[in-house]
């Protein structure tokens, strides 16, 4: 009789947060930037140094630990992680083992409709065990040309929380969707932009397998490595798979690290699984621990944004725009805020919806480019819709315009008068070329009698060129009709 295994998957992930200055000195966070650049004694681990935490650090971690429903914690400390590496200039990573920030919380995902071979839907809560403030480490680069690795320090010290999860997740797809969902509250505080492909939001997948029904967990082992939801959701079949062949052979799972190579679609291991006591933790004794009263949690809960649920409500119930506008919109903090500051100028919901569903949607496509991306300002798009609506350009100039308008946030309406792309209004003039165009094109003219009714298209467009497209299409076709009636 055939096995079945199920899948147990815990997730810890590291954040980078969104401040200006790493986590216990004033460097710059700024991604990029030449190597080493971003350094300072502090954070390379000089001798005699000492570090100062960044009272933003906190602020952001307290607000993600209240959006999670965790517990706060009143009295923390930070301690050291001692490990060697060369990343790591002090030997040593500021973390908290022993009294984390946030503990004992949820969030909530929706796992959708119930799937047609039985995968469960509706909605699941994700435990959260805690939530800790650490640094990040340097970064390695490998340069196969020289057969050497070099470090660069410009990453290290950055703030990071790591959100521990409860092993609640059976599935890739549950995992995608507590992944989106942290992402979205997060980007939401504006605690960080967690792009992925920048290293600001990283996950490792600690997953086992056991037979359906069991009470005890199988060994589980982590995976690194995941730079994407793509990735990870690859990285979870081929390591549960791996595991079960394993148990099928009468082998026994290795605890260890493992790195996920996405392009091979294959694993590897890395080193066998660290417990705590291997890290020798100890209070890091330059630190102060942090006292939390009830003045501060008010200050930070006081702060706490819309997020996207009371949003998505919020704009059913004021705007007249489609469910599927409200959960694409909403999906992205930076895109529902310009969707407000435009209406609030007084541009038409539907309108500005719109713009944002189909043109901003296309060009983020074709530019492969996050929401997160867009550069133009609602001014300008309020400015676009008003010369659009108001027949002053045809749609046809209104895109390109805002092809321009999309690249380097240009003002519409000066660009319109510089270029001279308004339309033309005088219907005398406009009736004079469209005379012209009859008299030049005969033969289009007697297909179009003759019953061809795609000959008009060919006339249109014969006046748009002549017009340079300062003309609304739907007038030339009105009044060509007119005349060869």
């Amino acid at each position: 009789m055939a096995k079945y295994y199920e899948t147990v998957i815990g997730l810890e992930v590291h954040v980078e947060l969104a401040t200006r200055t790493k986590m216990f000195c004033g460097c710059s966070t700024a991604f990029g930037g030449r190597p080493n650049s971003h350094t300072c004694p502090v954070c390379t681990g000089m001798p005699g140094t000492l570090p100062v935490l960044n009272r933003k650090v906190l602020e952001h971690a307290v607000a993600v630990g209240l959006a999670t429903n965790c517990q706060i914690t009143r009295y923390c400390k930070f301690d050291r992680k001692n490990y060697f590496y060369p990343d790591n200039p002090q030997n040593y990573q500021i973390s908290q083992l022993y009294l984390p920030i946030c503990r004992n919380g949820y969030v909530e995902i929706d796992l959708g409709e119930a799937g047609a071979e039985g995968a469960p839907g509706g909605k699941k809560r994700i435990g959260i065990h805690e939530i800790h403030m650490e640094e990040d480490a340097g970064k390695l680069i490998h340069d196969d040309w020289e057969d050497c690795t070099l470090v660069d320090y410009n990453r290290s010290g950055v703030p990071l929380i790591e959100i521990v999860s409860e092993p609640d997740m059976r599935s890739a797809d549950e995992v995608i969707a507590y992944l989106e969902k942290l992402r979205l509250i997060i980007q939401y505080l504006g605690a960080s932009d967690c792009k992925l492909q920048e290293g600001s939001m990283r996950a490792d997948v600690n997953l086992s397998v056991r037979e359906a029904g069991a009470e005890g967990y199988g060994t589980r082992t982590e995976m690194k490595n995941l730079n994407s939801f793509h990735a990870i959701a690859r990285a979870i079949e081929g390591e549960r798979n791996r595991q079960i062949d394993l148990l099928e052979a009468g082998k026994a799972v290795v605890q260890e690290t493992r790195r996920w190579d996405d392009l091979k679609g294959t694993s590897y291991a890395m080193r066998s699984k660290e417990d705590a006591q291997d890290y020798r933790y100890f209070p890091d004794p330059d630190l102060v621990p942090i006292s939390i009263d009830d003045a501060f949690l008010e200050e930070i809960r006081a702060r706490q944004p819309e997020f996207r649920t009371e949003k998505m409500a919020r704009y059913k119930a004021e705007y007249e725009i489609p469910d599927y506008d409200i959960e694409i919109i909403t999906g992205s903090k930076h895109m529902a805020d310009i969707f407000e500051a435009t209406v609030a100028l007084g541009a038409q919901p539907k309108k500005v919806s719109n713009w944002l569903m189909v043109e901003t949607l296309r060009l983020l496509k074709e530019k492969e480019l996050d929401a997160e991306d867009i550069r133009f300002s609602p001014e300008h798009l309020a400015r676009l819709i008003e010369l659009a609506e108001s027949k002053a350009i045809n749609s046809t100039v209104a895109k390109e315009v805002f092809e321009l308008m999309f690249e380097e946030d240009i003002d519409p309406e000066a660009y319109v008068e510089e270029k001279g792309l308004k339309m033309v209004s005088d219907t005398d003039a406009l009736r004079r070329v469209v005379e012209e165009v009859i008299a030049a094109n005969p033969k289009s003219v007697q297909d179009y009698r003759g019953g061809k009714d795609r000959a008009i298209g060919f006339l249109v467009g014969q006046t748009m060129k002549a017009m340079r497209g300062k003309a609304d299409p739907a007038s030339v076709t009105r009044l060509l009709k007119e005349l060869l009636s």
